[in-house]
């Protein structure tokens, strides 16, 4: 593979938006081992919540997505395979990408739960405001001195 084509994988690896549109894998081999990752991925992210005995599995598929996606990288990085397969590792590594997005999604609170954890943050600056703008000290209430 020519420099300037390597470089190239290597950005469309990289570019922020590279998964926007892309495709979860159906199928996808990780340390010789197929897994049916588009499957996996819906059949949790169906779910409301992660049951507890599922969080392990999640996180253990993650680590491997993420091992996965270093040494297919690695190959590219290092020269060692012809455009042709740097297109399909290229691609492998951008539908890794997006499989991992949506599982790390799992870990984010739900809106309602992050929107109240926001409105108890912004009562309690509020309140501290306030107690500076009317000059009152943090330990017993009354008015500080200039």
């Amino acid at each position: 593979m020519r420099e300037y084509e390597r470089k190239g994988l290597l950005e469309r690896v990289e570019r922020e938006a590279a998964t926007v549109g892309a495709r979860i894998p159906e199928e996808i081999e990780v340390q010789e081992e197929p897994i049916d990752l588009q499957s996996f991925v819906f059949e949790i992210k169906r779910r409301e919540t992660v049951p507890p005995g599922e969080r392990d599995r999640v996180e253990r598929a993650k680590r491997n997505l993420r091992r996965e996606r270093l040494e297919r990288l690695e190959h590219i990085e290092e020269n060692e395979v012809s455009y042709e397969r740097g297109e399909e590792l290229a691609a492998s590594i951008i539908g890794i990408d997006r499989a991992l997005e949506a599982l790390e999604g799992l870990n984010a609170p739900d809106p309602e739960t992050e929107a109240e954890r926001q409105a108890a943050a912004d009562r309690k600056r509020w309140m501290s405001f306030l107690k500076k703008a009317l000059g009152r000290d943090d330990a017993g209430g009354g008015r500080t001195r200039f």
